[in-house]
């Protein structure tokens, strides 16, 4: 109900249409109901051409109309970004949300659990999955469309209002499908650009010997295996990057917000919060070493 894209109040003008006119038939439907209980059934005109008129034609005509409204939408929708200019790819994992941005001429950027989009510009998402299925969905800003292993969907985007936007896996994935959502952050056009110029820089040097013990601890327990940060030795593919963790709104794909604390909770009970997610719950280290570990991933903004 709250339309920030292009494509997203195009389906909502459309709901309204399909809500005014099912409301409207639902009406004639109850009034005729009542009609034809109240009086004597000899007494009710042109049964045959009731049956005709309103059980064949009416729904045959009103189906026909909808359908190519719905094909012209379909068109419109699909041609929202004929020419992008910025591809993110995006991959869904049992449960979490791999991002790539693509910008012709640079090398590409990966984040995750969070997606950045640049307001009043044509983007297109594309969209697979690495094991099961899973629904890209952001319904503030489009339609949701699956994520099929093997397939590549394309998903045309225009977001207009800056602002930041909750979106959702809507296919049922297993035990944390509920536990699948994302951030989408929509930032005015210059402030955009400004995002990816600095997500490109390396993360920057421990300024505390607290946040210098987290980070040596990140690389004795083996986190670099798994995860990547970028301008350092981390450059694991098999979860999320961590880059900029502690810019990201939320934790864990949505499960907590990102503070200090939550981090620390997440890297020693990751099976307790979100059972059988592929991280292991790292409970064997001290309270000062795995704070310092959380306070370090925390600064990564």
């Amino acid at each position: 109900m709250d339309a920030a894209g292009v494509g997203a109040q195009e389906i909502l003008v459309t709901g309204w249409i399909l809500f005014a006119g099912g409301g409207a038939i639902l009406m004639a439907v109850m009034a005729l109901a009542l009609y034809a209980a109240l009086v004597r059934p000899e007494r009710f005109p042109g049964r045959r051409a009731w049956v005709i008129g309103g059980g064949i034609l009416f729904p045959v005509v009103t189906l026909t109309a909808l359908q190519i409204h719905e094909y012209a939408l379909a068109r419109r929708l699909a041609m929202l970004a004929p020419e992008p200019a910025l591809v993110v790819e995006i991959t869904g994992y049992m449960w979490w949300w791999d991002v790539r941005y693509r910008v012709p001429g640079q090398e590409p950027l990966r984040a995750a659990n969070e997606i950045v989009l640049p307001a009043g510009r044509p983007v297109e998402l594309r969209v697979a999955s690495a094991d099961v299925i899973h629904s890209f969905w952001a319904p503030s800003l489009a339609g949701k469309i699956d994520m099929i292993p093997g397939h590549v969907n394309r998903l045309p985007m225009v977001a207009q209002r800056p602002g930041l936007y909750r979106g959702q896996c809507a296919e049922y994935c297993g035990a944390q499908h509920a536990l699948m959502a994302f951030d989408v952050r929509v930032l005015p056009a210059g402030a955009f650009d400004a995002w990816m110029a600095d997500q490109r820089r390396p993360v920057p040097e421990p300024a505390t010997s607290v946040l210098a013990r987290g980070r040596d601890a990140f690389f004795a327990f083996g986190c670099q295996s798994c995860h990547a940060v970028r301008g350092t030795e981390a450059s694991g593919l098999v979860g999320p990057d961590l880059s900029r963790l502690g810019a990201r709104p939320s934790l864990a794909a949505g499960t907590l917000p990102t503070r200090v604390e939550t981090i620390a909770a997440w890297i020693q009970g990751a099976q307790h919060i979100k059972p059988e997610n592929r991280m292991p719950s790292f409970d064997v280290m001290d309270g000062e070493t795995l704070d310092a570990m959380a306070a370090w991933l925390e600064s990564l903004k």
